[in-house]
């Protein structure tokens, strides 16, 4: 199968020191095929950040597999590109060099990375700011920044971690906007973990419900809302509405 697929996930983490172990997902499995949208909510501390870090390669399951276009995940790879909460930009690099460190890391010329870094930058709306440096940008900028950095690489799979977690609300709307604009343009495959129930139908093709800890899928809800989305039309939609309030439920009716 093209796309990721998640087969009896499980992740422990094991109280050396405490003597306490912590089941934080148990027997997860999921498909994601290519060029889809899926967001991952659940309560604080089900185990959303820990799948994605398991998805990325950066922690081991303690129990499962994960395949990406059919190859399993053993470690960090150029296959994934992950956008953390945190800007995560080089200070000291302009827009233009952090959207095509990437592609220097691989050995590609600079007339090529050049060009593929205005491409980007112009997709996430920040023509004229090439060669500002991150602390002349806002933080909505910044993280555009760190959308572009990641596309830039063309990867197969794009992780988000409450990637608009940390701006203000309007900033927030607006990235949002973008997201699916850029989602519509170039259909990348994303895993997106977010707490906000909004923001997932917003965004999403599918939503997937994790339990309180240890993590496993509740359920997944279908968002069929017709694109292109924008708040000022979907604000007052009752079918959005209506999703909001199923996802809502799920996420705060107590698992029997």
């Amino acid at each position: 199968m093209e796309g990721l697929v998640i087969r009896d996930l499980s992740k422990i983490y094991y109280g050396i020191y405490t003597g306490q172990d912590v089941a934080a997902i148990e027997d997860v499995s999921l498909e994601i095929g290519k060029g889809e949208f899926v967001a991952i909510l659940g309560p604080s501390g089900c185990g959303k950040t820990t799948l994605l870090n398991m998805v990325a390669g950066f922690i081991p399951p303690t129990q499962g597999e994960i395949l990406l276009n059919g190859r399993r995940i053993q470690g960090p790879g150029p296959d994934r590109g992950v956008v953390f909460q945190s800007f995560a930009l080089f200070p000291w690099k302009t827009v233009m060099d952090n959207v095509a460190f990437g592609l220097k890391m691989r050995g590609v010329s600079k007339e090529e990375r050049e060009r593929v870094a205005r491409e980007y930058v112009a997709l996430v709306g920040l023509e004229g700011f090439e060669y500002r440096y991150p602390h002349e940008l806002s933080g909505g900028m910044q993280q555009r920044v760190g959308v572009a950095r990641v596309l830039a690489n063309k990867p197969d799979l794009l992780l988000m971690d409450e990637p608009f977690a940390s701006v203000d609300a309007q900033t927030r709307m607006t990235l949002q906007e973008e997201l699916t604009r850029i989602w519509e343009d170039r259909q990348p495959t994303i895993l997106f973990v977010t707490h906000d129930v909004e923001e997932a139908v917003f965004l999403a093709n599918r939503v997937v419900v994790l339990s309180p800890r240890p993590g496993r899928v509740r359920e997944t809800v279908e968002v069929s809302l017709r694109r292109p989305r924008t708040w000022q039309r979907l604000i007052e939609d009752l079918e959005y509405k209506g999703l909001v309030a199923r996802v809502l439920g799920l996420v705060r009716t107590p698992v029997s």
